[in-house]
């Protein structure tokens, strides 16, 4: 925990930059009848009886010190699709940056070795050393920066049915790019100072 809380206390260096990457699933469904629309004094009205069109995997790339954000979407989550997601951050969207800061949980797909499922051995190398990898503590994924702005991304857009993955994805790029627009940013606050007081439970007693 107090190594991810570390990570956050850098400043913002181009040449590194802090990227936290977390995961959700989104259910595609689609409406069996036409909705009615609203009109004043009634809302839109939807039939309880739907279709479903299959999940999608959504990877959220949120750069917290920069304000910008980036959600792949892929059909799964397996660790080809992981290392597909590390190689735009690094190649598409850090080409020049000597190492990329990464934060995100400890999934057993979240290692190396998923690289090197995914490419030739010289490439998925290439990309490892250019990782500077953080984990989350067990249970500790809330410390994980991605994880607030999927939230925000659920709230905002995707709390509603969504029917095809072309549906999805030109909402979520329209989501995408009024928050880069704001430079929106999480005030994040907690420290390694506050978690020994307000998580000291947690710590180990030494006695002296």
């Amino acid at each position: 925990m107090e190594d991810v809380l570390a990570v956050y206390t850098r400043p913002y260096d181009p040449a590194v930059p802090l990227v936290c990457i977390d995961e959700a699933s989104k259910q595609l469904i689609s409406e069996t009848r036409e909705p009615v629309p609203a009109r004043p004094g009634q809302p839109a009205r939807y039939d309880a009886v739907y279709k479903r069109e299959g999940v999608r995997q959504l990877f959220m790339v949120f750069e917290p010190l920069r304000g910008w954000r980036h959600v792949v979407i892929r059909e799964r989550k397996a660790a080809v699709d992981w290392a597909a997601v590390i190689a735009e951050v690094l190649e598409v969207h850090h080409p020049q940056a000597r190492r990329v800061c990464l934060v995100m949980d400890n999934l057993n797909t979240h290692a190396g070795g998923s690289l090197y499922q995914a490419f030739p051995p010289e490439r998925a190398r290439r990309l490892y050393e250019r990782l500077e990898i953080h984990y989350t503590p067990k249970h500790g994924s809330w410390l994980d920066m991605a994880e607030i702005e999927l939230s925000v991304l659920d709230g905002q857009c995707l709390d509603r049915r969504i029917g095809t993955e072309g549906e999805l994805q030109a909402e979520v790029i329209a989501w995408e790019e009024g928050r880069d627009r704001a430079e929106a940013k999480v005030d994040w606050r907690f420290t390694s100072d506050a978690a020994r007081i307000k998580l000291r439970k947690l710590y180990p007693t030494i006695e002296t």
